[in-house]
């Protein structure tokens, strides 16, 4: 990640606390693959990242990244590798990932389909999966495939590479259906 403090004119590399697990130096200068960003909803200087293995949080606008999937852990996502990472409108320090299973298979995690969500800055992670295909749902869900509307009630809603559609309006405590054998979903927008 680059930040610019003067309008673009220079820019600065931002990566401090992120691995790049795939690089002979695990903590380097540059070199991360950032999958996706998103802001916090109250304060700007708070970021989320996805990257390519890691869920990270900064609170200083990028100049130091924690590590915060808790990977294994009761309270934490079965793999910090993903995609997607999406923060709630105006809830703060309220994220959600869809976690898949490693760079090499590219599926959610024991084939059952779960957004996890953090409302403590990444402290805690649950997941969320009422509505969600529990067995046998090997779905791939990629950077900009999910995403929250701006308008209450906040609608979650992500698309898979296999054509399947689901959203929230209950902040992901429930999911639905909405529609299935559509092309690759590689981009979901709420307009409200």
């Amino acid at each position: 990640m680059y930040r610019s403090d003067d309008g673009g004119d220079t820019w600065v590399a931002r990566n401090t606390g992120i691995e790049a697990r795939f690089l002979p130096e695990p903590f380097p200068e540059v070199g991360q693959c950032v999958h996706k960003l998103a802001v916090d909803a109250v304060n700007p200087d708070i970021l989320w990242a996805q990257n390519h293995w890691g869920i990270y949080r900064t609170d200083d606008a990028g100049d130091h990244w924690e590590s915060v999937g808790h990977t294994g852990e009761p309270d934490g996502v079965p793999s910090d590798f993903g995609f997607p990472v999406v923060s709630h409108p105006e809830e703060p320090d309220t994220a959600y990932v869809l976690p898949l299973e490693s760079d090499v298979f590219r599926c959610t995690p024991q084939g059952r389909c779960r957004v996890y969500r953090t409302t403590n800055a990444g402290l805690s992670w649950e997941a969320m999966s009422d509505g969600l295909p529990r067995t046998n749902a090997y779905l791939t869900v990629l950077r900009d495939a999910f995403t929250i509307g701006a308008n209450a009630p906040h609608p979650l809603v992500f698309g898979s590479k296999s054509g399947h559609m689901f959203a929230s309006v209950d902040s992901g405590e429930s999911w639905r259906l909405i529609t299935s054998y559509l092309p690759p979903i590689l981009c979901v927008r709420v307009l409200d």
